[in-house]
């Protein structure tokens, strides 16, 4: 039987039915070989090309869809971000126009009260003065009438001192002559 196994798988295997070499390197098993890689191939195209490529086209499909659709909407998120920056810009400056108003305002209406008050406190300070005045005249009044009767009485007594006499009369017009200037 050896010997019949021998010469129906030919020159490619021993005496005992074992492989010489490497079987995919025997030349008469080439054709068959190549049938079945032919098969096979074909297998694999068909379930490639109805099966996995349909999926694997489907998914990258459907990923640059997303990344398409994640990118606009990237864009819009931009573009409203920027639009929001506008919009909190010119909302800072009018809030900024805002604050400087009420504060030109508030100046306003504090420098009005202190100009009020002030008029008040000048208007007190004049009618202070006045009385000042009125209290200094009256002081300097009693003040002169008392250095009068002062001169007067010493004068007089001085005129008795050294011997002579002299009349009030005459004594008066002396002292008020001198007061004078």
């Amino acid at each position: 039987m050896a010997t019949q196994t021998n010469t129906i798988a030919g020159a490619c295997v021993d005496a005992g039915g074992y492989a010489l070499g490497m079987p995919q390197l025997c030349a008469e098993w080439m054709p068959n070989q190549i049938f079945w890689l032919v098969v096979t191939l074909i297998a694999i195209f068909f379930v490639l090309s109805r099966i996995a490529l349909p999926r694997i086209g489907a998914v990258l499909a459907e990923r640059s869809g997303t990344i398409t659709n994640d990118i606009a909407a990237a864009e819009d998120l931009k573009n409203k971000a920027a639009e929001a920056e506008t919009a909190y810009e010119q909302a800072l400056t009018d809030a900024r126009a805002k604050a400087q108003e009420i504060i030109a305002k508030a100046k306003a209406e504090i420098q009005a009260e202190v100009d009020v008050e002030l008029q008040k406190v000048d208007a007190a300070i004049a009618a202070k003065a006045a009385e000042s005045e009125a209290a200094i005249g009256a002081i300097r009044d009693s003040a002169i009438k008392n250095i009068t009767e002062v001169a007067t009485e010493t004068a007089k007594e001085l005129v008795l001192a050294l011997g002579g006499t002299a009349d009030a009369k005459t004594i008066t017009a002396a002292v008020n002559a001198r007061m004078k200037g």
